[in-house]
């Protein structure tokens, strides 16, 4: 079983409180839009970071993480991208791909909005964090975390960080 926490769009914002939720996971996957490269240094320290640059995302982190990460966790294929759309609405710069070859979990940030859905077209499961930073219209500030055991994905729950 690999305990996942999953967050985006910090926009060069840690605090404790994402550091804590950060201790209670075996990997952190980030979603893009990270900012200053001090969060996902930070992260690091933690645990193992799965990690894609977003718009806002300057060189150095475009050199240190892909625009795309496809990988496997356990038995299940998971694609992070920072802009991706979401079921029926995928982005341009997707679309085929991801019609073609769907991964079992889509993961990406950008919106700043949280949203799971599952695509029963492409059966995936499709998940946004939100915003883990305070930049940005989003209210409250949020995260995702849940568990990936063999072929299953489980025990999603939503983390509110409160009101940026």
């Amino acid at each position: 079983m690999t305990r996942i926490l999953l967050l985006s769009d910090t926009h060069s914002h840690i605090d404790n409180t994402i550091i804590k939720y950060a201790r209670q996971a075996d990997e952190i996957w980030h979603a893009g839009d990270i900012g200053n490269l001090k969060v996902t240094d930070t992260l690091k320290e933690i645990a193992p970071l799965r990690a894609v640059y977003g718009n806002i995302d300057d060189a150095e982190a475009r050199k240190e993480f892909l625009e795309n990460n496809r990988f496997y966790c356990e038995d299940v294929e998971v694609w992070i991208t920072h802009i991706g759309g979401y079921p029926g609405r995928y982005d341009r710069n997707i679309r085929e791909i991801i019609q073609k070859n769907p991964p079992r979990l889509f993961i990406c940030g950008h919106s700043h909005i949280l949203k799971v859905m599952y695509d029963k077209k492409l059966q995936l499961l499709h998940m946004n964090p939100g915003a883990a930073g305070k930049y940005g219209f989003h209210q409250v500030r949020t995260m995702l975390r849940f568990q990936i055991e063999k072929d299953q994905i489980k025990e999603l729950e939503i983390i509110e960080l409160g009101k940026k």
